[in-house]
């Protein structure tokens, strides 16, 4: 981790509003740190496609305004703000990584989360890469080119969120929102050392309706967990055009953070009965289950009653891909990520009745998740069963396939059965690259799973506040 003095851009959302209310800093200054973090590391990790300066200092002039005059809105007010590229953003184009969207619009209207955030006041300045319609766990497309990781950006930054992970991480913004429907907040999460959250799908509202369906969760990703609970209490709420949203939380994620540990049942599960993991993960993650463990919950191990789904997880995934590539015509095949096209060519036979099976296998995943929780509060994971690697390659030197659900064996079974799962930073290997702790909860405990988050974070000692140095 980097050792050089803070700036203003290696500040938390948290950090930030506290200067602004005590008058040590303003937004306008919060956000100028941030455009010039933008400047001097985009170039090496392209988690941009959308910089917007001129509205940006705008709308941070008017939130400076109001910390002048006792009036801001909330805790969101005056943060400089990015959102992935799949959200719609008035004024902005959504050009979801491909070049079968033209720039010219119109854009009209904000997608609920952007709503949320710019009704709290939060600075919006820009737009992050994603892979084409947000389609697999790396983000490169045809369009934009290949993202990578602030601690090494020859190596990917996870995907579908892989822009959102990578500004965060490299201090271009405190906090920001992504989407997973499969581990597209929680990859990155892994791959770039940061914090995020899966909620319980409905609890973030989505619209348009996500291609994926209800395998597609929205959710904060931030550089600790404090931010992450602030976010969630900005951008949760009912949303009439969200058909699956859930009602607007009663209380507050910040105030159930500092809750801690005793009396938590936590399962730790190594593999969930099938993956196989680096050595390095492998030893990390049990030293965090070690720290939680030691700050005062009851862990167990022990692999939830599941098997894995990615038989029926594809039929989901690449029959909804073909359903997004539809309105283009034939020919999109020819334009769209080569990998994407094999994909749903693959598929190009899947019937309503596999279709129907898959659902039902989701269906039975969530109530043995069910009965599972009824014994466990948590369960925990890697997230990852690797460290990233090089932005050249679609997996890992020498992996059986270079299909990214080949190597993310722990993220997509959760959003199949719908639960919040977040991934937690727990160190570093020997080559300097992060590792992921899943913590996965009951459906609609999203509170507990940020709660144990936090006390992780506490107990550990690594905060992950830090950005690393670029050079």
């Amino acid at each position: 981790m980097s050792t050089r003095p803070t700036t203003l851009a290696d500040l938390t959302a948290a950090e930030l509003t506290a200067g602004y209310r005590a008058g040590d800093f303003s937004p306008v200054e919060a956000t100028e740190a941030a455009l010039e973090r933008v400047e001097e590391r985009d170039g090496a990790l392209n988690a941009f496609v959308l910089v917007d300066a001129e509205a940006t200092l705008a709308s941070a002039r008017e939130s400076s305004q109001r910390y002048q005059d006792g009036i801001p809105l909330g805790p969101g007010d005056g943060v400089p703000t990015s959102m992935k590229d799949v959200f719609l953003t008035k004024g902005w184009p959504t050009l979801r990584g491909s070049r079968l969207i033209p720039e010219d619009g119109p854009w009209e209207v904000d997608a609920p989360a952007v709503a949320r955030l710019r009704e709290a006041g939060a600075v919006l300045f820009g737009k992050t890469t994603t892979p084409e319609f947000a389609w697999k766990g790396t983000t490169d497309s045809p369009r934009y080119g290949a993202t990578g990781s602030p601690y090494d950006p020859s190596t990917h930054a996870g995907g579908s969120s892989g822009g959102a992970a990578a500004a965060v991480g490299a201090g271009m913004g405190p906090w920001t929102v992504g989407t997973d429907a499969g581990g597209s907040v929680r990859i990155p999460a892994a791959f770039t050392g940061t914090f995020a959250l899966k909620p319980t799908a409905g609890l973030v509202p989505m619209y348009p309706t996500p291609p994926y369906g209800t395998l597609a969760h929205a959710g904060p990703m931030t550089r600790t967990v404090t931010d992450a609970a602030l976010l969630m209490d900005i951008i949760t709420g009912y949303d009439p055009r969200d058909w699956c949203a859930l009602p607007t939380p009663q209380t507050s994620f910040v105030e159930r953070l500092g809750d801690g540990l005793a009396g938590l049942r936590i399962a730790f599960s190594r593999n969930l009965g099938y993956g196989t993991n680096e050595p390095e993960v492998e030893r990390l993650v049990e030293q965090a289950v070690q720290v939680l463990a030691q700050a005062g919950a009851e862990v167990e191990e022990v692999d939830p009653p599941i098997t894995d789904p990615i038989e029926d997880f594809h039929v989901l995934w690449f029959t909804a891909a073909a359903k997004v590539l539809e309105p283009y015509g034939q020919e999109a095949l020819d334009i769209v990520d080569p990998a994407l096209r094999r994909g749903i060519e693959e598929h190009r036979g899947d019937t309503v009745m596999q279709e129907l099976a898959a659902t039902a296998l989701r269906q039975a995943m969530g109530a043995a998740m069910g009965e599972f929780h009824q014994n466990y509060d948590l369960l925990l994971t890697p997230t990852m069963p690797i460290t990233s690697f090089t932005t050249e390659r679609q997996s890992p030197e020498g992996w059986h396939s270079d299909l990214w659900t080949s190597w993310t064996p722990y993220t997509y079974p959760f959003n199949m059965t719908q639960q919040p799962a977040a991934s937690v930073p727990c160190g570093l290997t020997e080559a300097g690259l992060p590792v992921g702790l899943q913590i996965v909860g009951r459906r609609h405990d999203d509170a507990r799973v940020l709660r144990a988050a936090r006390a992780y974070e506490v107990a550990s000692g690594e905060q992950f506040t830090r950005p690393p140095q670029l050079d």
